[in-house]
């Protein structure tokens, strides 16, 4: 009989090899860049809305603040293994030239903040499109790699370029305006026009102690002083300080203009044209805007010229600064210069016969402008407009009008988040668990002048918290120039008492103010919420 074959089943089998695991994919990656023009709220808040949004969409994100604190760069292997960059940015970028022809998306902040998933897609569908904008290695627009349109307007381009130069500018008054008011505080307002001492000048950069012996301010023998006379000789040290900063308040402002516009070689004729509008022209931060605006484009213009090889290594270290501060500095005296000297003139005198009800109109739209978008474009704009006017007079002993201007819009700046943190404690129900959280940060923030601190609450509920908080700024911006409150610190909110005048008129304008917005905002969620709910009952 022949033998039958075994049984498939029985049959024996040979051990395949399992298969190997399947290599994970890796994920794709996208760098940004954040910053606004402080470098406080809006960059860390952008960042972090990016971050969250890439989770999202299952993308790694590395992010670059820009921030006031300084920044940590982005690896250059990160960088390379980027698919695309997001530029969420109101001033410049630094060291843009790092993500040169890396797929971009550039917008400001906000748009970070508020449509941060829209950015990353734009971004990824960017990375897939070889056609698609890049990014450039010098401060210009993002434009196509095939030469198609711009992503960058016209509005968003002449914004990133003012606020680069006012984001510089900032820290020149800020430490310049503390300065000053701790001499004052230290020294008495008679140190900005300390007078005569036997029949001697007193310069300002010295001091008449008060027993009538005149101190320079390098003499060690200051030590020896006693109490009183030692505090005075460290005011006149802390004024001189403050002053010496203000000095480079309008060149800092059109320096980086210069350097948003051509980055790098505009800094330097944007400088000299700074100095030139302040020192020479007597043109104050108007003439700075506009000196810094045409160094930037003769700088810009000079870069674009084909050079030989062998002459490109000068040309941004001696052919762009020398030409740009040749041209510019040129146009700048013969032609421009009375008009820039005229066009101050006028808007000092304007400020100085600026009384009544011509005050306090100006007043409710600073306070308006403070509260609309809260650490935006106009609010900033708002700012710069107080600080530049503070860096004028601050050194000064009287009551400018500019002083009143700082005033009016610190205070307006700090209701927005006064308000709601009230709101969120008189009537915590009509507010989220997260709101009222953010409720007890915002009475810091407010506090302190950072205006930011409302961002939530406008960010979750625009169409009645923006109105709410704009009618008390409003307010307060005209109780205050109504009253004549003056400051001379740019910066600080309460907790710079000692550089303010009518000090109860503060402190009662700020509470009108809070007050003002708080009830509102109040009635206007549970007037609207009642609305809704029986609207739905009846439906």
């Amino acid at each position: 009989m022949p033998e039958q074959a075994q049984p498939a089943a029985e049959q024996p089998r040979q051990e395949q090899p399992a298969p190997a695991a399947a290599e994970p994919t890796a994920r794709e990656s996208i760098v940004a860049v954040t910053a606004c023009p402080t470098g406080i709220a809006h960059t860390y808040m952008a960042a972090e809305s990016l971050e969250a949004a890439a989770e999202r969409a299952g993308v790694d994100i590395h992010v670059e603040t820009q921030g006031s604190a300084g920044s940590t760069p982005l690896a250059p292997a990160v960088i390379a293994g980027a698919a695309a960059v997001v530029f969420a940015t109101d001033v410049g970028v630094k060291d843009r030239g790092r993500f040169a022809g890396k797929p971009v998306v550039a917008s400001g902040v906000k748009r970070a903040i508020d449509e941060p998933d829209q950015m990353i897609s734009e971004a990824l569908s960017h990375a897939r499109n070889p056609d698609g904008p890049r990014a450039q290695g010098t401060a210009g627009t993002e434009t196509a790699s095939s030469g198609g349109g711009s992503t960058e307007s016209f509005g968003l381009k002449v914004r990133r370029v003012l606020l680069t130069g006012v984001s510089y500018m900032i820290p020149f008054v800020a430490a310049g305006g503390l300065l000053i008011a701790l001499g004052f505080l230290l020294a008495g307002y008679e140190i900005a026009n300390p007078g005569t001492v036997n029949g001697e000048e007193v310069e300002v950069g010295k001091y008449l102690v008060t027993n009538g012996t005149l101190f320079n301010l390098p003499d060690a023998g200051a030590f020896g002083l006693n109490n009183g006379d030692l505090l005075s000789y460290l005011g006149a040290i802390l004024f001189v300080l403050g002053g010496a900063s203000f000095q480079f308040l309008v060149p800092a402002l059109a320096g980086y203009i210069g350097y948003a516009i051509a980055d790098r070689p505009g800094i330097a004729p944007g400088f000299t044209m700074g100095y030139i509008a302040n020192s020479v022209l007597l043109a104050g931060f108007l003439g700075g805007i506009v000196g810094g605006v045409l160094a930037g484009l003769v700088a810009l213009w000079i870069a674009s010229w084909k050079v030989p090889t062998w002459a490109r290594g000068l040309m941004p270290v001696v052919v762009i600064p020398l030409g740009a501060t040749l041209i510019s500095g040129f146009v700048m005296l013969a032609v421009l210069g009375k008009p820039l000297a005229a066009l101050m003139s006028g808007l000092d005198s304007f400020l100085t016969g600026m009384t009544g009800s011509s005050a306090i109109v100006l007043g409710m739209i600073l306070g308006l402008m403070m509260a609309f978008d809260m650490g935006g474009p106009l609010n900033k704009t708002a700012y710069a407009f107080a600080t530049a006017g503070l860096g004028a007079v601050s050194a000064t002993a009287g009551d400018a009008p500019q002083l009143k201007i700082m005033a009016a819009v610190m205070l307006a700046g700090m209701v927005p988040p006064l308000a709601l943190a009230l709101a969120t404690v008189v009537r915590p129900k009509l507010f989220t668990p997260a709101e009222r959280e953010n409720g007890k940060a915002a009475w810091l923030l407010g506090a302190s002048f950072i205006t930011e601190g409302a961002i939530p609450f406008a960010a979750a509920d625009p169409l009645r918290v923006i109105p709410s908080i704009m009618l008390g700024s409003a307010a307060t911006g005209a109780i205050s120039m109504a009253t004549d409150v003056t400051l001379r610190a740019p910066h600080g909110g309460v907790f710079v008492f000692f550089a303010v005048g009518q000090v109860l008129w503060f402190l009662l304008a700020l509470a009108i103010g809070t007050v003002i917005s708080a009830v509102t905002v109040v009635a206007l969620k549970q007037f609207t919420s009642k609305k809704e709910s029986s609207e739905l009952v009846s439906a």
